[in-house]
């Protein structure tokens, strides 16, 4: 076997900040929770606030916009909205299946243009403006292409190449891409290469399902309603020494009614009980992974890092909305019942819901806002780090940094150098800082500043300082170390400072090619043929 490390990469799909142990949950998460307490845990870890645009940065070292994920999986018409990875960009799997590494993939790829769930029959899977895994660099693949699937009973799925047929009585998604992964893995050391593992989670992202055992387990748990818990968390939070400074808790979000007022409690606790048995039944999966490379003595050879996409989802899953775009029949003819409707309880394959605002506005506690915004409630992850002997952080790490530096941390811990050329194309420069330093204990900070836009919300964040804004909406300027819930604007004390932000936002926009989002929504809207983008 080869000297080299082995690395994998796990990515949840829609999990704030909060819905782990290690960052101060009621969710049973042992096995992450045991990642972070014997690795590193960083708190300011950014993503991009959505699901496509993270995982293209993530993939490739780059802003979405510079890998042509400005958006969506939409063709909007300009290089940075493609809704596909450019050419002149590369995959870690292609950085490093050069350096020698066996590349494996399992999950959700979502960054190869758009599919629409209900007509997977005039689907173009493998074009060049549909590209699959297999075409980016990964030797394996076993998961969905487009965004979201039945857990039970997935629409379109793929094993390499070929579209998965049929699924057993038993079949749920989660476990199915662990199980795929392990096996991926023991391929790779009976080949005696060591291995990258991308495993893409699409939990705890919408529909609610989950076994009934896992329900179970948080049967009665949410009856006290979003207000305790979200206070619960902060205060553990706190308790734990989580941040460098205990930031007051932002204000309940202003379109979430108080928990004592709202209808259909026990719905709604079901919904948030069937939202935490999804996080619960990843985290087994991820412990039924650690175990096998235990067995196949890879484990401390091997370079683990966690983090999750954006953060808490706010949609609303209504009837005449986003489910309108999934299939309403399982893959043996029964009917699904489409939408949030509180006469019906989540979790079961015949169901198709959503956690909606107010538990996502505990999922990313103590922060404001959700995935879409780039507050930080949209934009925060925990990033755990696990390797033996080689990382050790007995207290949380507090040094910003963003999804477009994983890629430059796992070519130093490979011993790899960036490819300039493939396939005729050159590659466009590494926009990331290794976090290698920093994961060791180092005195490290971003040299860079980090920038964040995604439908018009937008930001900038150098060294401490913070500006941010809604759509719309006046710039607002935060001090990071000591109002990190952004509750007080210092904008008018810090003209400045502000002005300077501004100007290096907008020259970073205009040289990505970001698109005014009164300009790009129109066009969004008539690729998705909806009357407006909030599902």
């Amino acid at each position: 076997m080869s000297d080299k490390p082995n690395i994998i990469l796990i990515l949840a799909d829609d999990l704030g900040f909060a819905d782990l142990g290690c960052t101060g949950s009621e969710i049973r998460t042992p096995n992450i929770d045991g990642l972070a307490r014997d690795g590193a845990l960083l708190t300011a870890m950014y993503n991009c606030a959505r699901c496509c645009p993270t995982r293209a940065s993530l993939l490739t070292g780059l802003y979405p916009h510079n890998a042509g994920i400005g958006h969506m999986g939409a063709d909007l018409g300009t290089p940075a909205y493609r809704g596909f990875l450019r050419n002149d960009c590369a995959t870690i799997a292609e950085h490093l299946r050069a350096a020698g590494y066996r590349t494996c993939m399992s999950g959700k790829w979502h960054v190869g243009g758009d599919f629409m769930a209900r007509e997977v029959d005039s689907w173009r899977v493998g074009d060049i403006d549909h590209p699959t895994p297999r075409q980016r660099g990964f030797d394996r693949f076993y998961g969905i292409v487009d965004g979201v699937t039945h857990f039970f009973s997935p629409h379109y799925m793929l094993e390499d190449d070929t579209r998965v047929e049929t699924f057993p009585d038993d079949f749920y998604f989660t476990d199915a891409i662990t199980d795929r992964a392990i096996g991926m893995v023991e391929e790779a050391v009976e080949m005696e290469q060591p291995f990258f593992l991308y495993l893409a989670h699409t939990a705890p992202h919408w529909p609610l399902h989950a076994h009934p055992e896992d329900i179970a387990r948080y049967d009665g748990v949410y009856g006290r309603g979003w207000d305790a818990l979200r206070n619960s968390r902060h205060e553990t939070m706190n308790a734990m020494g989580l941040f460098q400074t205990n930031w007051q808790i932002s204000p309940r979000d202003p379109d979430v009614c108080p928990w004592e007022t709202t209808p259909h409690k026990d719905w709604e606790a079901r919904k948030m009980a069937t939202y935490a048995a999804m996080v619960d039944r990843m985290d087994q999966s991820i412990g039924t992974l650690l175990a096998a490379l235990k067995r196949m003595g890879q484990f401390d050879n091997t370079l683990i890092l966690f983090l999750s996409d954006n953060g808490g989802c706010a949609e609303f899953m209504a009837e005449d909305g986003w489910a309108k775009f999934f299939p309403d029949t399982t893959h043996d003819g029964r009917h699904i019942e489409m939408g949030n409707r509180p006469e019906i309880m989540p979790g079961g394959a015949l169901t198709y819901q959503s956690y909606d605002k107010p538990w996502a506005n505990v999922s990313n506690a103590p922060f404001r806002k959700f995935k879409h915004y780039v507050h930080e409630g949209g934009i925060s992850t925990p990033l755990i780090a696990h390797w033996p002997g080689r990382i050790a952080a007995p207290v949380p790490l507090h040094a910003a940094c963003h999804v477009v530096d994983i890629l430059p941390t796992i070519l130093e811990v490979a011993g790899a150098q960036p490819i300039s050329e493939l396939g005729g194309h050159g590659m466009q420069p590494l926009q990331g800082e290794s976090l290698l330093g920093l994961l060791r204990g180092k005195d490290w900070e971003r040299a860079q500043p980090i920038f964040f836009e995604h439908e018009g919300n937008s930001a900038i964040r150098l060294g401490q300082f913070k500006l941010v804004r809604l759509h719309g909406q006046d710039w607002e300027l935060y001090d990071m170390e000591g109002d990190r819930t952004e509750l007080h604007d210092l904008i008018r004390g810090e003209p400045d400072r502000a002005k300077a932000l501004v100007a290096q936002y907008q020259d970073w926009a205009d040289k990505t090619g970001v698109l005014d989002w009164d300009i790009a929504l129109p066009r969004l809207l008539a690729a998705w043929q909806m009357d407006n983008a909030e599902g």
